[in-house]
């Protein structure tokens, strides 16, 4: 399914071509009908054959209404921008466009209704220069006549070739459902109904809102019809379980629990930039309308504080409304739900050289050199791919130069107290995590491959033998250790080995250090690689290949076949009746 908003200045002309292409009436309350105004939103769709099924959000068009519209074009992929024949191009127009390109809005038809009234070129050639410079200026047009059928075929042609262009929605996403309506049914309780973009709904789900509060999915509904599970884009229906209907209202949002971050300050990016912003703007995003002020920092950036925290995530667009000029000032996309404070004199035109560097779309390796040390499930909630960013132990993430300044700091730590007190020599886990500057005492063991000469040792961090290694074999090893923090499984050749100046009796005297891992002769890696091969083989199926080992070290068959003989010898993994590998259980003795 794809879900379309039909906006617009001409309410009576899109309630009535949505009627006519879909048989239903969008036109809620008799108000509406006899007024020939939308004042809500209305909801109705259509089989279009091959091309799927497309539900409409047919949006209020009087500058009254702007609220509701936005709440209703919010989620939406796409639009159909209706423009009467006979009245042409208005001003509400205008400020439907300006929050459709604000909202990333990309593709969509235009669509010229009443022909019967009047010929559609003029109002064609009109839009078509309205359109001219924004995302939606080659959009495809259909002129049509709701009341003689005129057009209509080829507007369905053109809403099934809509359809198959639009992107495919990301299954597997987390779940961010805006609540656009909310009532109560007899005998089933409270339901809300929104447009799913994305991620999969399930009776039995349970959910959160974003003030936490736990709910389960009772039952569903998408186009009128019970159904077991959703997935975007679609319009859905949701009976909920835990929640009074007066706990919820439209802007409110429904939540895979654990995945998101309400949030009360955001940078922002404005399009267009320039000019000086008002103090107070209202926040439109999803169907949630929310009061912010405003701080500028560059000529395009600004910090917005809400009155009302929202489940954000970097990359979000929204639209910025001024209220009481009736107007869209700027578009606004999300530079960062976790923004740093401002305290310092300087620290504002520091921030905005930050956000101009950054883009759109959240770049993981620079969130991350910017956060140094952030829990993994924290920096995904921020909308930020984590998955290439390397191991979490205990959770967290540590940007590689982080992890380097906190190894100098905890061997100054270690160096400092030896000479203290030489007959108590290293660091408590506790103590080198606080000399560290780490969160949690779980990443000590991770920035020590930065730390020459040092072991986490029966809960203590000591020096070791490398203390006794000449200064070219220390020298050597640093530089192999900077080449396997980019790489922990590209096991340096004998070539490399060379250049380093470690022979044969240099990488002897490492191995005897425990600063090398031997796995073969002439396949060496750094210690606790092997520790780190079983981290990461954990991810694979329970039975695994050799191959499928070697991908997931991202190494070569030199090094991953002798690393899956030391993990047998080691009773780390066992080999299968069918040739396998099986990783063994957490301190047991036999397959898990």
């Amino acid at each position: 399914m794809q879900v379309l908003a039909t906006a617009g200045h001409v309410d009576h002309g899109k309630s009535t071509l949505v009627r006519t292409l879909t048989g239903m009436e969008p036109d809620r309350f008799a108000e509406e009908r006899r007024r020939g105004m939308t004042i809500d939103l209305g909801f109705a769709w259509t089989d279009l054959g091959a091309a799927g099924t497309v539900a409409f959000v047919d949006v209020p068009g009087h500058e009254r209404f702007v609220t509701t519209m936005l709440a209703g074009v919010g989620p939406v992929p796409g639009v159909l921008l209706v423009v009467a024949a006979d009245e042409g191009w208005m001003p509400q127009s205008a400020e439907h466009l300006d929050a459709l390109v604000a909202l990333g809005v990309r593709d969509g038809l235009l669509v010229i209704t009443r022909t019967d009234l009047l010929e559609p070129d003029l109002a064609l050639d009109d839009a078509r220069a309205h359109l001219r410079g924004t995302p939606l200026e080659a959009v495809p047009a259909v002129a049509v006549s709701a009341r003689t059928g005129a057009g209509i075929d080829a507007l369905r042609a053109e809403l099934g070739a809509l359809a198959r262009r639009l992107p495919a929605p990301d299954d597997a996403a987390d779940v961010r459902l805006w609540v656009d309506r909310c009532f109560t049914v007899h005998g089933a309780g409270t339901v809300v109904t929104g447009t799913l973009p994305a991620g999969r709904l399930r009776v039995g789900d349970e959910l959160e809102t974003a003030g936490g509060r736990r709910v389960s999915v009772r039952g569903l509904q998408s186009l009128g019809a019970p159904v077991g599970e959703a997935g975007g884009v679609s319009r859905v229906a949701v009976n909920l379980r835990g929640v009074p209907r007066e706990a919820l209202t439209r802007g409110d949002a429904l939540l895979t629990p654990g995945a998101w971050l309400a949030t009360g300050t955001v940078d922002v990016r404005l399009r267009p930039g320039g000019g000086e912003p008002p103090r107070e703007l209202t926040l439109h995003v999803g169907s949630a309308a929310v009061t912010v002020r405003v701080r500028p920092l560059g000529p395009d950036t600004a910090r917005l504080h809400l009155r009302e925290p929202l489940p954000l995530r970097v990359g979000d667009r929204a639209v910025l409304r001024d209220p009481g000029r009736r107007r869209v000032h700027a578009g606004a996309t999300v530079l960062d739900v976790r923004p740093p404070e401002l305290r310092r004199r300087g620290a504002a035109a520091a921030r905005a050289g930050e956000l101009a560097a950054m883009g759109d779309r959240p770049d993981p390796a620079a969130e991350l050199r910017r956060r140094g040390v952030v829990r993994r499930a924290e920096l995904a909630a921020m909308g930020v791919p984590v998955d290439g960013l390397g191991p979490a132990p205990g959770g967290w993430l540590i940007d590689p130069q982080r992890a380097a300044a906190a190894a100098r700091d905890l061997a100054a730590a270690v160096d400092a107290h030896d000479r203290a007190d030489p007959l108590d020599p290293g660091l408590p886990t506790e103590a080198a995590r606080r000399a560290a500057g780490l969160p949690d005492a779980r990443l000590v063991d991770a920035v020590l491959p930065g730390a020459p000469g040092l072991a986490h040792r029966d809960g203590r961090v000591v020096r070791t033998a490398a203390a006794g290694l000449t200064p070219a074999v220390v020298t050597a090893l640093e530089a192999l250790r900077a080449d396997l923090a980019r790489a922990p499984f590209a096991a340096p050749d004998a070539a490399r080995l060379a250049g380093l100046g470690l022979g044969p009796r240099e990488v002897a005297s490492l191995v005897r250090a425990g600063e090398l891992l031997r796995l073969a002769d002439g396949v060496v890696l750094l210690a606790g690689a092997d520790d780190r091969a079983v981290r990461a083989l954990s991810g694979l199926p329970a039975e695994f290949t050799a191959s499928q080992a070697r991908q997931a070290l991202g190494t070569s068959r030199r090094v991953a076949l002798p690393m899956l003989e030391h993990l047998a010898r080691t009773g780390r993994t066992v080999r299968t009746a069918d040739g396998g590998h099986r990783l063994r259980a957490p301190g047991g003795t036999g397959p898990p």
